[in-house]
């Protein structure tokens, strides 16, 4: 990391990092770690979680811009969440809260079961060589964990820029029993809540299509 990045991550990590045990790896979630998010919160609100933060520009602005909502951002890139706090703090979202760990073990071990108002996941990486493509984090195991956080009527939203992860994502979803489609037709129209980010302006600027999706969590039986 930058200097600023290590100086905001001694400064800032205690009001914004949300710690949590790990099992072996630097970035895994031990079973049985689950927060309470009104503790960690300090409130009872609706609370929304971005997988692959990044650098932290869509949920820094999302947090900034609806106070009364809470957000978690979920990177295991220290110098990216390092990022995230120094605007997060400048922007002063106190509602917005970072943990550094692996996004399935977030989903199964630190959040409750039916936690979650809403779930992004923007632009995850789409593992394009086709050996890799095993890598991608959208999956029906994924789905199964998303739809473990998420409350009856949540929302599940994805995007990508990768044409073949679009519509491997639309194929996972529409095989999970657990959700059904918030939209008409072949994709869902752009999210506005999503700000437009660099990364986004790239892909559309090389040619790609941004395909949205978005998912409405079932109710339990």
């Amino acid at each position: 990391m930058s200097d600023a990045q290590e100086r905001a991550w001694a400064e800032l990590a205690e009001a914004y990092v949300v710690e949590s045990p790990r099992d072996e790896a630097a970035t895994s979630i031990r079973p049985g770690s689950a927060i309470d998010p009104e503790a960690v919160w300090g409130r009872d609100a609706p609370l929304i979680v971005e997988i692959g933060s990044g650098q932290g520009h869509a949920i820094v602005h999302a947090a900034a811009s609806r106070p009364a909502d809470d957000f978690l951002a979920i990177e295991v890139f220290r110098a990216g969440l390092a990022r995230t706090m120094l605007d997060a703090d400048k922007a002063g979202a106190r509602n917005l809260r970072l943990v550094e760990a692996n996004a399935p073990e977030v989903l199964e071990h630190l959040l409750p079961e039916a936690s979650v108002s809403e779930l992004w996941v923007f632009f995850p990486d789409p593992w394009h060589k086709k050996k890799h493509t095993k890598r991608r984090l959208v999956t029906p195991s994924f789905a199964a964990l998303a739809a473990r956080a998420l409350k009856d009527g949540g929302t599940l939203r994805l995007a990508t820029d990768w044409e073949d992860y679009a519509l491997q994502m639309r194929a996972v979803l529409a095989a999970a029993e657990d959700f059904e489609p918030a939209f008409e037709g072949e994709w869902a129209p752009r999210f506005e809540g999503r700000v437009l980010t660099a990364f986004e302006r790239k892909g559309a600027r090389v040619g790609r299509d941004i395909r949205d999706l978005a998912y409405r969590r079932r109710p339990r039986p």
